[in-house]
């Protein structure tokens, strides 16, 4: 009961957000004219997790993870409001202003739901819960797009951020309807004590001590890091490809964005499936090889196929079978780390692996741009695609076979006794 809660709570604000974050460049667009506002939005999405996504994490983790979530809820449905005074130019920093600030509040939300899931389902289930989150993400770039267009079209960015805001506060009620205990474990050093501002950054760091010391956590880490680099590239490339190469005008590039959730679809009922009997280290590792593959052949389509129909229909299928690799990865990626991680440790564990995946987009971004440019559409993508298979290759030979040994408490005792030691 508390996991479908805590699932139905995901899936209801996720919708409502990913509406929104499809018509806020529209609507920085269309005030605007240009590009660069537009691509503002990402920026200022990506730029909070960043600098705050790790220090968000040693926060929840001295929190009730439930009370963060439905406060984090019901400030974001707040949050929204001042969009609906955006009608002009001159209160575009305003558009700005609010996706960084819902941003930055969802930095708190995040991690405390995937702090929270173990408690609900245990460590044996989690890789097939995780699977069945991954629905949520797949069933937002399905539905997302669309929704968000045709909403903003209809009533505007005034009725997106409505929505959204009422998808944030049903959120918040299912997640306060959960029994479990969410509360931090009683003898978690930092859930209680003085100083606690001055002990922040000490226990930011002990967590990314963390990562760095246990070989399984900078494993998925650095693999992670690579391929999310590889998915920055993609973003920018994406556009001209669909509109240049494969010629499949504005209309089959919102097709595109939607196929590969096609795949995740079925994808996370498979994984949960299977979830038991493959181990994560090839979920994972094989997730980033075979995400790689079907990128490799996206970027492709235009050669292996004639510009048009024809390479749309190509590339569609390539983005279809990355819904597999994809939603593989993400389910043993989260599984590995919260089986990894104590927790006293998951909330700022999760939070720098926000900012890392954040840090990493944000790199693929402004590197994948002037080397479009430069070298063509084409080349670049395909070069991301081989960054998705090193990363792949890297997990598939680090990470250990079969479960990682240790247990999760084993780990954080370990890592809280050299904290103290040093």
């Amino acid at each position: 009961r508390d996991f479908a809660l805590l699932w139905a709570a995901g899936f209801v604000s996720v919708a409502g957000d990913f509406a929104l974050i499809a018509a806020l460049p529209l609507h920085a667009y269309a005030l605007t004219g240009s590009a660069i506002a537009a691509g503002g939005v990402l920026a200022s999405t990506l730029v909070p997790s960043i600098l705050l996504g790790s220090v968000a994490g040693v926060f929840v983790d001295r929190w009730d993870r439930k009370r963060t979530m439905v406060a984090a809820d019901l400030l974001r449905a707040a949050l929204l409001l001042p969009l609906l005074a955006v009608g002009s130019v001159d209160l575009l920093w305003l558009l700005y202003a609010v996706r960084a600030a819902v941003g930055t509040t969802g930095l708190f939300f995040n991690p405390a739901e995937n702090a929270l899931l173990p408690r609900l389902v245990g460590d044996e289930h989690l890789v097939a819960a995780n699977a069945l989150n991954s629905l949520n993400n797949n069933l937002r770039r399905l539905v997302g797009p669309a929704v968000g267009g045709v909403l903003y079209a209809w009533v505007g960015i005034a009725g997106v951020a409505l929505a959204d805001a009422a998808t944030f506060l049903v959120s918040g009620l299912l997640v306060a309807l959960i029994r479990a205990d969410a509360r931090p474990d009683p003898g978690d050093p930092v859930a209680s004590g003085t100083g606690v501002f001055r002990r922040t950054f000490g226990e930011w760091r002990d967590g990314l001590r963390l990562v760095r010391r246990d070989p399984v956590l900078r494993t998925v880490f650095l693999a992670l890091g690579l391929g999310m680099a590889a998915d920055g590239t993609f973003g920018v490339g994406f556009a001209p490809l669909a509109i240049d190469v494969l010629e499949a005008g504005a209309t089959g590039a919102g097709l595109l964005l939607s196929a590969q959730a096609v795949g995740g679809l079925v994808a996370g009922a498979l994984v949960a499936a299977v979830a038991k009997r493959v181990p994560p280290r090839l979920l994972f590792g094989g997730g980033l090889v075979g995400l790689g593959l079907a990128d490799l052949g996206l970027a492709n389509a235009g050669t292996l196929a004639p510009p048009g129909a024809v390479a749309l229909a190509v590339a569609a299928g390539f983005l279809v079978l990355a819904g597999f690799p994809a939603v593989a990865l993400d389910a043993a990626g989260t599984g590995l780390v919260q089986t990894r991680t104590d927790d006293t440790y998951r909330g700022r564990v999760f939070g720098a692996m926000g900012a890392l995946v954040s840090l990493a987009i944000l790199v693929g971004v402004v590197v994948g741009g002037p080397a479009v440019e430069a070298f063509g559409v084409v080349p670049v993508m395909s070069a991301g695609a081989a960054m998705w298979i090193v990363g792949g290759a890297f997990a598939l030979i680090r990470l250990p076979s079969g479960r990682p040994p240790g247990s999760p408490a084993e780990a954080g005792k370990i890592e809280a006794a050299h904290s103290e030691s040093g």
